[in-house]
């Protein structure tokens, strides 16, 4: 017997500790329990419909549930459920790793469970790198003002958003931030182009002072997405990949939100022709089904930890380091990609969902509508304090989940929306804003 609504989200709240979450305010908005999915729908324990408008936190790549990857789930657990990758390898992770070598140039694979855990094992490498070579003293990092790499310990370090770190700073430490190439600072006459390589400009200023203890700058490609959005122009990239190599210092791109196509291209960075020295991965890796997480690097790092000495290998580890099931998800996305030609589909899709959304993007109160890819952003202009709470109960209500940072709403759907969905997405986003609106009187 299915357990009711009511009585889940009871015993969920009585019992689960749920993420990036004011618990309190559940007395007033408890959590919507989900039965199933499919495609890009949820279905809640009450039989209401929800179009998934930002694929689950930005995981979900070709729909939930969907066959071909199930199907390859199903056979693997089969096979090998698990196996500690210390002193054992199988199949699915070295084909992975083979794969994810071939579509970034990178190689050397080291596995992770999600976002924060990719950020701090490039961290560590990196660092580890310029102690394994005889300079230790570059053990800092630099990154973007309002950058966000997760909310770990380590991964807090490189984030400049405060309401994640500022309970924890006393744990924390800090590294430094540069301005942002965010392409909303354009002053008057000023293009995006102007933006990133002033704030270019900025990053060299900052690296001729500090890169002899300088060990990496890491950057989100393209967009901050936690900055609300934020994106920025591919000659950012260009010239920081430049200034990195000029002041010897590690370029490491987190693509753990932007990658796998989210962006236009399978890797955002790959819009500036750069070669970083570090790729971090996760979200759309397996394709909104397990947690998994990457980070690929150059021989040069891997041979500098290649030694007889063991305290000169990275030793780090989980105990589910490169679990066979999460692997086999992942290579099934990747064979999706080709197999739907997607990279191609997305452009006809984002074109449809541009010409859906043209309604939202020339409203009265919008500022800055912009898209990338598969990522739609909106800078709505209220005086409510509490704009993302209140839109997110009538996005709900209209049975749609879209939760806008601060005062930016944003669209980030699975790459397969039909008709009916794409004109739910955009007439429920633009009618939930009407009525958030409405509440400002």
């Amino acid at each position: 017997m299915q357990p009711t609504h009511d009585g889940l989200v009871a015993r969920s709240l009585a019992s689960v500790w749920h993420p990036c979450t004011q618990m309190k305010r559940h007395e007033t908005q408890p959590p919507v329990a989900i039965a199933r999915a499919q495609g890009p729908w949820l279905y809640g324990t009450d039989g209401k419909r929800y179009l998934d408008g930002i694929s689950s936190w930005w995981v979900n790549l070709f729909g939930h549930s969907h066959p071909h990857i199930q199907a390859a789930l199903v056979d693997q657990l089969g096979k090998l459920d698990h196996v500690m990758l210390a002193g054992f390898t199988h199949a699915p992770v070295v084909e992975l790793s083979e794969r994810l070598a071939a579509l970034t140039g990178l190689g050397h694979a080291f596995y992770g469970s999600d976002g924060a855990a990719a950020t701090e094992i490039a961290l560590k490498m990196s660092a580890h790198y310029w102690r394994n070579t005889g300079r230790p003293a570059k053990s800092r990092f630099v990154g973007l003002a309002g950058g966000y790499h997760g909310e770990t310990v380590g991964a807090l370090a490189v984030t400049d958003i405060a309401i994640f770190r500022e309970a924890y700073a006393p744990l924390v430490r800090l590294a430094d931030t540069v301005p942002s190439p965010d392409a909303r600072n354009a002053a008057p006459g000023e293009t995006a182009q102007d933006v990133a390589r002033r704030a270019a400009a900025a990053l060299e200023i900052w690296l001729q002072e500090h890169h002899t203890t300088t060990a990496a700058f890491i950057v989100e490609p393209l967009v901050q997405c936690a900055a609300g959005m934020a994106m920025h122009d591919p000659d950012y990239l260009r010239l920081a990949r430049a200034l990195c190599s000029r002041y010897d210092v590690h370029l490491v791109v987190d693509e753990i939100a932007v990658g796998f196509g989210r962006t236009g291209t399978m890797f955002a960075h790959q819009q500036a022709g750069i070669q970083p020295d570090f790729i971090c991965l996760s979200k759309g890796l397996t394709g909104g089904t397990l947690p998994l997480s990457a980070v690929l690097t150059t021989d040069v790092v891997y041979a500098a930890f290649y030694d007889d000495d063991v305290t000169r290998g990275f030793l780090h580890s989980h105990s589910y380091t490169g679990n066979p099931l999460a692997c086999r998800a992942a290579l099934a996305t990747l064979e999706l990609f080709e197999q739907l030609d997607a990279l191609n589909a997305n452009k006809a899709l984002a074109q449809r969902i541009d010409a859906a959304c043209a309604p939202l993007a020339q409203h009265p109160r919008v500022r800055h509508a912009r898209s990338l890819g598969m990522i739609w952003a909106w800078d709505v202009d209220t005086t409510l304090p509490d704009f993302s709470r209140r839109y997110h109960q009538h996005a709900m209500a209209r049975g749609l989940v879209l939760r806008p940072i601060g005062k930016t709403l944003y669209a980030m759907p699975p790459y397969m929306l039909d008709d009916e969905a794409v004109q739910c997405l955009a007439s429920g986003a633009l009618a939930a804003l009407n009525a958030t609106l409405q509440e400002e009187n």
